[in-house]
């Protein structure tokens, strides 16, 4: 049986363990439990076991369910709300059962590397991967961190299950597929979990990230020591989970700075760099009194397009602009429109919405459920929303979670209103280079071009005179646009000549 094969089996299995719970349900006459059967204890409970299973299933499983838990328009919210409590934490194996992951990967003298390795207590033990304290040559601290053997394996099995639902989904359920593209979610999540199953893309976003921090005081990323596909050391971040620190330890001053910091840091990387953390929950995020708050776990990051990106720029500033007419139309250009969709009452829901999180501190707003109430209406109102808001959303609700344990006082337009204006400016700068401006003369003149082919090819109306002044200035705007192109790529050339 091959890796599909089997984990299809092994998949079913804990499936069908997980159906049975419903034996003892009343049924309805087409075989289906009446919904009055499942509440309240009852629907808890499978909700607890739908977790449950989502856990036994493994890594991809457990991140897909972090992803549903900020979806309303595919799941109920008494499964949202189990799913909020998923962890990927797994009792620890032996540390020999890694002795030849580490041989296969860093050779066999693997243990010069270090002057000490604690092989009793790991530090964490996921699906995926444990973690263990060690000591450089040298005597800095520094962690290992070692990938379960055949789990990546399992993964691209589960990755090959999963898409043969989706496509299956889409067969089954058109009307479904067009608010909800179950296939562009998965592979927007997939792609974010690559470097998950081979640290040395880890290890390269890791480095990305430290270029881009180093303009922030208050924070940290850890430094890559060595990095293999299924093994990384790294130094060791001090102190400990934001979720867990002393508040006594840290004044409100310094935790104030650290929450700006790190709201600016993952704005720079939603908007500028177009690459960033997504999963920034509270235990990623490291706090020390004596050192700099540090942001652990790269295996996990999306990437956005400059057009994506600035949408969702847009959206997060008609929120502190209190503008909900601003976010609907947002919105739905960043999604999809079907021959259902209902744009007024959409823009309604927003209106209705959007003053409630304005002036709202992190204390008192939920971003989660005003995440998952944007997504909710739009689907309810016929709107296809973007594939990429799965994952950015699931960012989002994590970030939200560390700033509101170290400042809850802050409110939304606090955090990202000082920000806003440098990377507004930054996208200005970057629509103007010479490169972009250059791009867009030449898609001006292709369209002129295919726009005179047409006309050539008999759409021209019969010849009925002179030319009308109409006419005449139509001319007149092509020309001046050829004018403008010809002008950018000269302007393009110049900027190149002077770079060499």
């Amino acid at each position: 049986m091959g890796a599909v094969g089997g984990r299809l089996f092994a998949v079913a299995r804990v499936l069908g363990e997980l159906v049975g719970q419903d034996e003892g349900l009343p049924r309805t006459r087409s075989g289906h439990a009446p919904d009055d059967a499942l509440a309240p204890g009852r629907a808890a409970r499978r909700a607890r076991a739908a977790r449950r299973a989502l856990e036994r299933l493994g890594p991809l499983y457990v991140k897909l369910g972090q992803v549903l838990a900020t979806r309303p328009d595919l799941v109920p919210a008494h499964l949202r709300a189990e799913f909020q409590k998923l962890n990927d934490q797994v009792p620890a194996q032996p540390f020999a059962a890694f002795t030849p992951v580490l041989t296969e990967n860093l050779g066999p003298d693997w243990r010069r590397m270090f002057d000490d390795v604690d092989t009793d207590r790991p530090l964490g033990a996921a699906s995926l991967a444990q973690v263990h304290r060690v000591t450089l040559r040298g005597g800095a601290p520094g962690v290992i961190k070692l990938q379960r053997p055949g789990v990546r394996r399992t993964s691209h099995a589960d990755m090959a299950l999963l898409r043969r639902a989706a496509w299956l989904t889409a067969r089954g359920a058109p009307r479904f597929n067009a608010v909800v593209d179950v296939e562009s979610i998965l592979t927007n999540v997939f792609d974010a979990m690559e470097a998950e199953l081979d640290f040395t893309k880890e290890a390269a976003n890791m480095e990305r990230a430290r270029a881009s921090v180093g303009r922030f005081p208050q924070l940290d990323i850890p430094r890559v020591v060595a990095a293999a596909p299924s093994v990384l050391v790294q130094s060791l971040a001090p102190g400990g989970s934001v979720a867990r620190v002393d508040r006594a330890e840290l004044d409100e001053q310094r935790r104030e700075a650290i929450a700006r910091e790190l709201t600016a840091f993952m704005g720079r990387g939603y908007f500028v760099d177009r690459f960033y953390h997504a999963d920034p929950h509270p235990g990623n995020v490291f706090v020390s009194p004596d050192a700099p708050a540090t942001l652990l776990d790269w295996g996990m990051v999306g990437r956005l397009d400059q057009r994506t990106s600035m949408r969702m720029l847009l959206l997060l500033m008609a929120v502190g602009q209190n503008d909900g007419h601003g976010l609907a139309r947002v919105w739905t250009e960043l999604g999809r429109t079907t021959p259902w969709s209902n744009i007024p009452g959409f823009t309604t829901d927003m209106a209705a919405l959007v003053p409630k999180l304005a002036s709202s501190s992190m204390a008192e707003m939920n971003f989660g459920v005003a995440f998952g109430s944007v997504l909710e209406r739009a689907a309810r109102r016929g709107i296809a929303s973007a594939p990429t808001v799965s994952l950015i959303g699931k960012s989002l609700v994590n970030l939200e979670s560390s700033v509101r344990l170290l400042a809850p006082h802050l409110t939304f337009p606090d955090l990202f209103e000082s920000e806003v204006h440098g990377i507004v400016l930054h996208v200005l700068r970057e629509i103007i280079s010479p490169q972009q401006t250059a791009r867009r003369a030449l898609e001006a003149l292709l369209a002129y071009s295919e726009a005179g082919e047409r006309l050539r090819g008999g759409l021209l109306p019969e010849y009925d005179g002179p030319p009308s002044s109409s006419r005449r200035t139509a001319g007149r705007q092509q020309h001046a646009l050829l004018a403008a192109g010809a002008l950018a790529l000269w302007g393009f050339h110049r900027h190149a000549r002077r770079g060499r």
